[in-house]
């Protein structure tokens, strides 16, 4: 019986050494202690350990702007492309930021900037960050890559008012007739909120409405 019960608990330790080490590694993040999250990894905890929505620690410290964190789970090659539950990566929620440096030191790092999906520069685009869409398009960022239901980067920047985003995609070949799964078109999109000075550009670079009413902008 006792050796039942000594075998249960060499089986369970390990289980409850690395819940507690989470749980102090999500104290750290929340109240910015680098220190002992640094601590943490040295002690064994994995550099790739996630939370229950997904986040890597990597994620978390782009999430929380924690360079000094950020910069030593690089240095530990943590892994650059996991993408949270949904379907983001570091380098997707740095664009999204607008945080051009944690974008530039991912992609320096071998971040992925053509993810299928919603990819960093669809992120960049959607939220108006104009000098990490520039970064991104240098780098490799695919200008007409698609949402699953086929919008692009374009689309969201004429969607949300961003001339001059849609004015660089669009010096970058971005195909201004690329209509989404509900066939709108940058120029549907962009005159249902209407931004119709965008409309214009996008019209004068060969762009036409769809063949079916613009949708709103779904994930």
């Amino acid at each position: 019986m006792m050796k039942t019960i000594a075998l249960l608990f060499a089986l369970l330790l390990p289980g409850f050494a690395v819940a507690g080490a989470y749980e102090d590694m999500e104290e750290a993040l929340i109240s910015g202690n680098t220190a002992w999250a640094i601590e943490l990894l040295d002690k064994g905890m994995d550099v790739n350990s996630v939370d229950p929505a997904g986040n890597t620690l990597l994620i978390q410290a782009v999430q929380r702007n924690n360079k000094d964190l950020f910069e030593h789970l690089l240095q530990r090659r943590a892994r650059l492309n996991v993408r949270n539950r949904n379907g983001e990566t570091a380098l997707s929620l740095a664009a999204y930021k607008g945080n051009l440096p944690f974008v530039q030191r991912l992609v320096e790092a071998g971040a992925d900037v053509n993810l299928y999906g919603w990819s960093p520069l669809i992120y960049a685009a959607f939220n108006g960050h104009r000098t990490t869409v520039e970064y991104l398009l240098k780098k490799g960022a695919n200008v007409n890559a698609t949402t699953e239901n086929g919008s692009t980067a374009l689309l969201f920047a004429a969607r949300f008012g961003h001339i001059e985003i849609v004015s660089v995609l669009l010096q970058n070949k971005a195909d201004p007739n690329i209509a989404n799964e509900t066939g709108a078109t940058a120029i549907d999109w962009a005159l249902k909120t209407e931004n119709t000075d965008i409309a214009d550009l996008v019209r004068k670079a060969g762009g036409r409405a769809g063949t079916a009413a613009a949708g709103v902008p779904s994930r």
